[in-house]
């Protein structure tokens, strides 16, 4: 019989089952195998624009709308889309659970796994790769910001390349550059590109930088550990 008028030591032990539902794009290389050697991943995410039941609207900005008419491109994409007046930060969970999925149904390589995402996708790479710190070789947020407590503390352990404009009006580049800041001094592994004559739209320049995905290509997670191939 439970007392009234006092705190009781109690313990709630349930499953809870939940049902996931998000569409994405997925593109797979012309030299793809499923038998042969495995293959990097990008988890590439929109911005609020591209929101909603359209995949077709993700292809106008970022990695979606350059693979139209890439004519090689040597990673596995996944291109997903938040439901309309959702937000990236509040779908993380919901990002592991696809990207797990994308990683045990297709021939992926799991230690390159690449994440970046532009303006609320920025927002969304920041916090996908600060509570799943493990799943990503190297990260690239484009005109986001993320939690500064949390690039405090060392979550970071994978290289990043941070892009914004300087004379963004939507995100300041403050919420780039105290990222950026904080998790230097944490000892962290960033490099962060100004591009002084940009406002918003910065991420055009920042996905046709080849050496983005060179950069990319260079790093491996090992055992929760990223390291640089040689």
């Amino acid at each position: 019989m439970r007392s009234k008028g006092l705190q009781q030591k109690e313990l709630l032990n349930t499953v809870v089952r939940t049902s996931i539902k998000i569409k994405y794009l997925l593109y797979l290389p012309k030299n793809y195998n499923s038998r042969g050697s495995s293959f990097p991943l990008i988890v590439f995410l929109h911005g609020a624009g591209e929101r909603g039941g359209n995949l077709d609207h993700l292809k106008k900005h970022g990695i979606a709308k350059n693979l139209e008419t890439a004519k090689k491109f040597p990673f596995v994409v996944v291109s997903p889309q938040c439901p309309e007046d959702k937000w990236w930060t509040g779908n993380v969970d919901t990002l592991k659970v696809l990207i797990d999925n994308i990683k045990s149904t297709y021939n992926i390589d799991s230690s390159r796994v690449y994440l970046t995402g532009l303006s609320m996708g920025g927002f969304g790479t920041w916090a996908l790769a600060a509570k799943y710190p493990d799943d990503f070789a190297a990260i690239a947020p484009i005109c986001g910001g993320g939690e500064v407590w949390l690039a405090a503390t060392g979550r970071y352990n994978m290289p990043i390349w941070a892009f914004h404009g300087a004379k963004d009006n939507v995100i300041p580049i403050t919420r780039s550059q105290e990222m950026v800041d904080v998790i230097k001094a944490a000892g962290g592994n960033v490099r962060f590109t100004v591009y002084p004559k940009l406002e918003h739209n910065c991420w055009e320049k920042a996905y046709k930088n080849k050496n983005l995905y060179k950069w990319f290509l260079k790093y491996k997670k090992i055992a929760k550990k990223t390291a640089e191939i040689e």
